[in-house]
């Protein structure tokens, strides 16, 4: 049995902008992804929503830097044999980071936690798959709007730098902007439509990097 665990924030969650819940577990992303690989492979959600690669984010009841509960779930569902980790909409936010740059460093920070871990079991080092989320879009939604100010220009360069640092770090790269687009309700979540297009998407390469 190979185990992927996916990483990320509210659209690993599966926040509905439709109806601000949860999409139902069958339409996540991480369940779509699942079924399409099949028997033998264990797909482990880790989404948070607010989370951020590696910024504290003090507006948050919970602790949103990604970097520092990292660790903590690649020991809790170890021995992994891919790691998929899709995160940087939220760096977004000006009172964040707010900017794409920012976000690159941030996703690095989380390659060489992944990469440097001390895992619990003897493993070998998993495979990593950078996913760039899809860029943001205009939305009418005056609170969203604001909370991700000037996000839209910034968030459409966040494949280009996931994509180069994924090269030169020898991980995996998607850019889900290829497959699903966020929603204009709020400009940043997706779909029920979407999140499924996302899983499969995700599926042909998670098949190549698990050998699978």
């Amino acid at each position: 049995m190979k185990t992927v665990l996916c990483y990320g924030d509210s659209l690993t969650w599966g926040y509905d902008p439709e109806n601000r819940a949860r999409h139902k577990l069958e339409d996540r992303w991480s369940s779509v992804l699942a079924q399409s690989l099949g028997e033998g492979v264990h797909v482990v959600a880790d989404g948070l929503n607010g989370r951020t690669t590696v910024f504290d984010d003090y507006t948050g009841d919970c602790d949103r830097n990604g970097a520092r509960t990292l660790p903590t779930s690649l020991h809790m569902h170890a021995p992994l044999d891919l790691v998929i980790i899709m995160l940087g909409s939220n760096d977004m936010k000006p009172v964040v980071a707010g900017s794409a740059h920012a976000a690159s460093k941030g996703m690095r920070r989380l390659l060489n936690l992944v990469q440097l871990h001390a895992w619990p079991v003897e493993q070998e080092p998993p495979q990593i798959l950078v996913v760039s989320p899809p860029p943001l879009v205009e939305t009418a939604d005056p609170d969203f709007a604001a909370m991700f100010e000037g996000g839209v220009e910034q968030s459409a360069m966040l494949a280009s730098f996931y994509a180069d640092l994924a090269d030169e770090t020898g991980a995996g790269f998607f850019d889900a902007g290829s497959v699903a687009a966020c929603s204009s309700i709020d400009g940043v979540h997706l779909d029920a439509k979407n999140t499924r297009a996302l899983g499969r998407g995700l599926a042909p390469v998670a098949r190549l990097l698990l050998g699978h």
